[in-house]
């Protein structure tokens, strides 16, 4: 008997997506809109780096190129001691943020709940809080345990700058702590449980070094975020312990001198040399780019 059914034909190929044409102009105007920002957001730190090594007495008068600003900055007493409040305070708030917010973004990376999320909230809360409202509060905090409640330490200004740069930036500290300890594998923990390590041990051993970049990450950019702090600072500071920033602020009020921008164009190479050390730990652990920025920025 013939079989008489029509053989089985292939079926049809899917239709090829069509390709967008590229359009150079378009290209053309991202890139110079990319350009454009880039310009406008490092423009002025141009300026002020150039002007660093004006030879003239005021800023906006060049009279020509020299080091003379650096030499000026670094020998005046009163610019060396703001830098030093600065920099004391800085690390001081760094430690304490480090302490503090590993800790709760430990907390947070392992032991969620109800509470984490309301401890998140909080945390938010602090970095989008005005800093004028901020500084307000945290002067009559400082004043009250100073005078109220006998407690002479809130009568230090490097103290005041510590504790209230530390408030600022535990959040930061807490966030980067989080994600670098969220994106790690908990099942080496679970298997250091079973081989009856303690929980000291296992913080150690395991969790610590899993979190130390992140944590080296957050404690630098406390340590930036305390250099480059203005408004509370400006408000908690004391006589002999004026950070730069303020300084810099009271500067303003007679004339801007290159000295200024020598000594900020320092700081600003500090910051930097803060940021690329965090990127270059988050890079030896591994991350790339991505990670080191996801990293950084807390997500």
């Amino acid at each position: 008997m013939i079989d008489e059914r029509p053989a089985p034909t292939a079926a049809p190929a899917p239709p090829r997506p069509r390709r967008r044409r590229r359009r150079p102009g378009a290209d053309v105007l991202l890139g110079a809109w990319g350009a454009a920002v880039l310009v406008f957001l490092f423009l002025p730190i141009v300026v002020i780096v150039v002007h660093s090594f004006n030879t003239g007495r005021l800023l906006t008068s060049w009279q020509g190129f020299g080091f003379d600003a650096y030499a000026a900055g670094l020998s005046r007493p009163a610019i060396r001691s703001a830098v030093a409040t600065s920099l004391r305070a800085a690390a001081g708030a760094a430690l304490v943020s480090a302490l503090i917010g590993s800790l709760a973004g430990l907390a947070l990376a392992r032991r969620g709940g109800r509470w984490a999320g309301l401890l998140t909230l909080l945390l938010g809360l602090t970095l989008v809080t005005p800093e004028i409202v901020d500084a307000i509060s945290l002067l009559g905090w400082f004043v009250s345990l100073d005078t109220g409640a006998g407690l002479t330490l809130f009568g230090d200004g490097t103290a005041r700058l510590v504790v209230a740069h530390a408030v600022l930036s535990t959040a930061v500290v807490t966030f980067i702590v989080r994600a670098r300890v969220a994106g790690l594998d908990a099942r080496l923990e679970e298997a250091a449980a079973d081989l009856y390590a303690t929980p000291w041990r296992r913080f150690r051993d395991i969790t610590l070094p899993l979190a130390a970049p992140g944590v080296l990450a957050g404690t630098l950019m406390a340590f930036t975020l305390s250099l480059d702090n203005t408004i509370v600072a400006s408000f908690v500071s004391l006589p002999g312990a004026t950070p730069w920033p303020v300084h810099v602020f009271s500067a303003l009020r007679a004339a801007l001198r290159p000295e200024i921008a020598a000594v900020s164009t320092l700081v600003l190479l500090l910051t930097l040399v803060a940021l690329g050390v965090v990127a270059l730990v988050l890079r030896r652990s591994g991350d790339s780019a991505s990670d080191i920025a996801r990293t950084m920025a807390g997500g």
